[in-house]
Formats: C-alpha cells, structure tokens, sequence
C-alpha cells in the first residue's frame, strides 16, 4: 500500500477501534435509534452502484451515516449519542456489509468479486467511515453543547447550518477518495481531486441532500424518515445503474470495432488495445479527468478504422511509417466511421485530427488538435516502431530505447512535446 492509503486506513481503524471501546464502556445511548441506522447503513452498502471511472458507491448506506451525524432531536426530543457513537454505529453497519458480501460464495457474487471491486468496497468504507466521524466531530459536541439550541430548528438557520457542515463533510470525502485515488491509479492528486470534486454535482449533491432531509425530518416524524426520505435516492440508484448499463453496451460496440481491424488483418493481435493502454498512462501522467480518459480510451482502441478503406494492408498495420497526407486520409475515413456508431462524437473528432502535425508552438497546437489526438499519435507511434523493431530482431530492452530516442527527435515537429516527455516518464 502506498502511504495515502495506509494512512486512510490506519485512521479509520483507530478511529472504529476507539470508538466501540468507548460505546462498549459508556453504553449505546438510545439503542432503537442506534439499531435502526446500523440496519439502514448496512443495507446501503449491500445495494451498489458503479460510477464513471470503476467508482463503486453505496449511495443509502452513506446518507444514512450523514444522517445519524448530523442528528439532532428526534420526534421533539434531544438526543445524545455524541462522536463516537455515530463512529460505532457507522463502523458495526459496514462491517456487516462487508461481511455478508465475503460470505457470498462467488457464484453469486458474479463480477463484483473482481479484486478492484472488492478494493473499492474496503476503500469506500473507510472514507464513509472518516467522513461521517468528521461530520459528527463537528456538528454533535455544538448540538449536545446546547450552542445549537440558539438556532430554532424550525427556521431556515438552522437548515443552512446542517447544510454548512454536509458540504464539509463532502469535501471531506473527496478529498480522502483523491488520496485513495493517486494510490490506486497513479493519478496526481490535484487531477484526482478535481475529479472528485465534480462528481459531488452527481449522486454525491443526492447524497448530501437525502442525509440532510432524514436529519431534519426525524425531529419531526422519528424513524419513519429513514424509509420515507430514502426512497428517492433508491429510485435515483435505479437512474444511475441504467446509464451503467448503456455504457456497457457503448463498451461493447467500441470493442467489437476496434477488433475489427485485427480480424480482417490489417492491424497485428493487440495493437488497439496496447495504443489505449499506453494513450490512458499518458492521459494520466498529464492530469486528464475520468470523462476525458473514457473518451481518450475509445478513441485510441478504433484509431485505425480508416485503414479498412485501402485495398492492401499496411505492413504489420504501421501508418506511422506512411506519408502525412496518406495517414490524415485514413484518420479522416476512420472518423466518418465512428460518426456512424452512436459514440461521443468527441471521440470521432478525435480520430479525424490524430495524424494532423504540430507546429511546434504549444499555444498553437492546443487551439488546432485536441490533446487526445495528440496522444493518440505518440502512443501509436511507440507501438508502431516498436513492432517494427522487434521485426528486426533487436532485443525488447534496446527497442524500447530506440523508439523513445526516435519519438524525442521529433519532438515539437512531428509529435507534441508534452506527450512525448509524459510517455517517457510512463514508458521510459
């Protein structure tokens, strides 16, 4: 583990550790209302969804534990239960989950026992765990202090002030998911984090307004906020697993065009699928978000459509090796193919401007050609005349060497310097 995770780690287990020796020694302050989120939060993290970018999220389970901080009087009547005990609670829910997800047998697990999967599920319950602690750390000593009492519940100061503190708390989390972020993917952490912070307007605003409307409608109606206000965001679950559903099958067709080539021989084994690899480190290298990496990614894996248009192959599929004008024509049919798909037509935009030259003004280029595209064209460059290196019979080590020398003497002429020296940062 890399020191950001096992700091996220390691604090959410002292912190989980401190607080069920604190609850077990004190005792569970109103155990019906403790017992009732324990369920709630646990349950929420059995029922899943998967966001853009393999972000795993347990949308019920995290408004629950936003709730149970942040909650004051119930039905009209104080409440007590402090810090530590919203940490207890929060922690025992999601122990639970974990626990009945790992007593699955992986038959029925099915896809969610990918390893990644089961990472995000352990990094998604520390981060809930730390986050509902930070909110709870700030809102519950001002409440059980009385200082809360001088805002009326019924008016609108006192919804601005939970407000207030929800939206710290998630900030709180995407910070902490940034950090797990970087770890896992190598990303940095202001591109990570700005990433985080922009799907805060997604499911995250649902989740922070369904912890802040159980909060106040359990001082109103007790309990029976927790199924009532959660309903909604269950059918937003539905909306979002939906979507997850049409991407898979924009997925599929990308997939199935990108072989395309491969099949009828006019590309050698792996080629498409290296090229998006190699484009994606790139992409992170120099801070792409995750819908930038997504579009990146399919438009690298069906960057050689256009070559389906000419009469003879190109020896082991090597355009790099062909004359600008010939290498734009191809790009150019390729990207009327994928207009024709029904993907993103940033990613066609993408394909028609990858063999367009630079200039070698940084400025200039960025107005011309997309950064994709520009990534795409070194990244199909190094596997190109890495192939046709191997071909040769040089060693792997030497040819590696030898492209990354080839891709720097056109660096700023052919290709755009920034990209090359990222891909010598990934690569080199």
């Amino acid at each position: 583990m890399h020191g950001g995770t096992l700091a996220v780690y390691g604090g959410a287990l002292a912190l989980l550790a401190l607080a069920v020796g604190a609850v077990a020694v004190r005792g569970v302050a109103e155990p019906g209302v403790a017992l009732a989120f324990t369920v709630l939060i646990a349950l929420g993290e059995c029922v899943r969804i998967t966001l853009p970018g393999d972000r795993e999220q347990a949308p019920i389970g995290a408004a629950g534990a936003l709730a149970y901080a942040l909650l004051g009087p119930l039905r009209g009547l104080p409440t007590a239960h402090g810090v530590l005990q919203v940490v207890a609670v929060t922690g025992v829910g999601l122990l639970l989950a974990l626990l009945s997800a790992s007593l699955l047998p992986r038959s029925a697990r099915g896809h969610r026992s990918a390893p990644w999967r089961d990472r995000a599920r352990r990094d998604g319950a520390a981060r809930r765990l730390l986050g509902a602690g930070f909110a709870a750390a700030v809102f519950q000593p001002l409440y059980n202090s009385g200082l809360v009492d001088r805002i009326s519940p019924d008016g609108p100061a006192y919804g601005v002030f939970l407000t207030l503190v929800a939206a710290l708390a998630a900030l709180c989390d995407a910070t902490l998911a940034a950090v797990l972020r970087r770890d896992r993917s190598g990303r940095r952490f202001p591109a990570a984090l700005e990433d985080e912070l922009r799907s805060l307007f997604g499911i995250g605003s649902a989740i922070t307004a369904t912890g802040l409307l159980v909060s106040l409608a359990a001082g109103e109606v007790g309990l029976w906020a927790l199924p009532l206000f959660c309903a909604p965001l269950l059918l937003a679950q539905v909306s979002f697993r939906r979507a997850g559903a049409i991407r898979a099958t924009t997925g599929q067709t990308i997939a199935s065009l990108a072989r395309a080539t491969e099949v009828a021989g006019y590309t050698p084994p792996g080629h498409a699928r290296r090229v998006a690899d190699t484009a994606c480190a790139v992409g992170r290298e120099l801070g792409l978000g995750t819908r930038e990496l997504a579009l990146l990614e399919y438009a690298a894996l069906m960057h050689d459509i256009g070559q389906l248009s000419l009469v003879e192959p190109v020896p082991d599929g090597a355009t790099e090796l062909l004359p600008d004008e010939e290498q734009q024509r191809i790009a150019r049919l390729g990207s009327e193919v994928i207009r024709r798909t029904g993907v993103p037509r940033q990613v066609a935009e993408q394909v028609a401007r990858l063999a367009d030259p630079c200039t070698g003004r940084p400025d200039e280029d960025e107005r011309a050609v997309p950064l994709a595209a520009r990534i795409i064209r070194v990244a199909n460059a190094h596997d190109d005349l890495l192939t046709a290196a191997r071909g040769r019979g040089v060693g792997e080590a030497v040819g590696r060497l030898e492209v990354l020398e080839l891709l720097r003497l056109g660096r700023g002429r052919v290709y755009d310097a920034r990209v090359v020296d990222a891909l010598v940062r990934v690569r080199g």
